[in-house]
């Protein structure tokens, strides 16, 4: 099932709402690059601006939420077009109308959330619970949903506790988390992450409306890497831009990520700095051949 349909030399232009961060590679770091390498415009709505990822124990933030309606609106005065919406990281509520205003300016835009908010049962630092209910309410909307486990307990309402801490559940809980995300109005949801004690991959599901639900999987590397998700988002909208379908596009975007931590566990200091995905940049453009 394809999600957007590339009309021959045409360029698609993608609202990038997400922050950005000065080490350590995830948000708009990442999705620029990613996304420009599909053959998309990107244009980049900085939702906060960041001096470092927030694993790192000391770390600056500048919240943006004051500037972007007039951002936006510049945009409107100059008859900028975008033919998709697609948002990660917010900094405040606010936020949340903000992007709605982007939706109701261009209607026909794909929209696609990646509701990066909380992971293995715990909130980001810098998320109130009035944040998460802002984000949760705007996974409703989305064309495509991209949520981990944690996340997705919050926009249905589940307690995440202990439950959620870690990522092994069954197939058939997997189902119903995103059958229940669909119910709450995403057309079609990636929940992405399970990793089952004692085995060798790590799984994503994918399912929607018109979707049954179906499982992808990768082998699982004994290591963890901030901005994997971010990657992975990127990577998903990416390959729908470049005009595969949607259980394509969850193949593709596994796959980047797995050999990406291989590339990445060569570098020095890799756990800090992020995910390394640039030498690869070339199997993105490809999905254009």
């Amino acid at each position: 099932m394809k999600l957007y349909e590339r009309e021959d030399a045409y360029i698609p232009r993608v609202a990038a709402v997400h922050d950005l961060c000065g080490y350590g590679k995830c948000s708009l770091g990442v999705a620029i690059p990613v996304l420009s390498a599909a053959g998309c415009d990107v244009c980049p709505v900085p939702t906060g601006l960041f001096s470092s990822h927030t694993a790192f124990p000391g770390w600056y933030m500048h919240d943006t939420t004051d500037i972007l309606v007039d951002y936006l609106a510049a945009w409107q005065g100059i008859g900028v077009e975008i033919d998709a919406v697609y948002s990660g990281f917010l900094g405040a509520p606010e936020q949340v109308d903000v992007i709605r205003s982007l939706y109701e300016r261009y209607p026909k835009a794909l929209r696609v959330v990646d509701p990066v908010m909380a992971d293995h049962g715990k909130v980001y630092p810098t998320y109130t619970p009035e944040l998460c209910d802002a984000m949760a309410s705007l996974a409703c909307d989305a064309d495509i949903l991209t949520p981990n486990l944690t996340e997705a307990a919050i926009i249905l309402g589940e307690p995440i506790g202990e439950k959620w801490a870690g990522t092994d559940i069954t197939d058939a809980e997997a189902a119903r988390l995103v059958g229940a995300l669909v119910e709450r109005g995403a057309k079609n949801v990636v929940l992405k992450g399970i990793q089952r004690e004692g085995e060798g991959v790590i799984r994503n599901f994918v399912g929607g409306k018109d979707l049954p639900v179906r499982e992808v999987s990768n082998e699982y590397l004994p290591y963890m890497l901030h901005g994997t998700g971010d990657v992975y988002a990127s990577c998903v909208m990416a390959a729908v831009m470049a005009g595969r379908n949607l259980e394509d596009a969850v193949a593709f975007a596994g796959d980047f990520v797995h050999d990406a931590m291989i590339v990445s566990a060569q570098q020095p200091d890799f756990r800090d700095r992020g995910v390394s995905f640039e030498p690869l940049l070339g199997k993105v453009t490809a999905l254009l051949g």
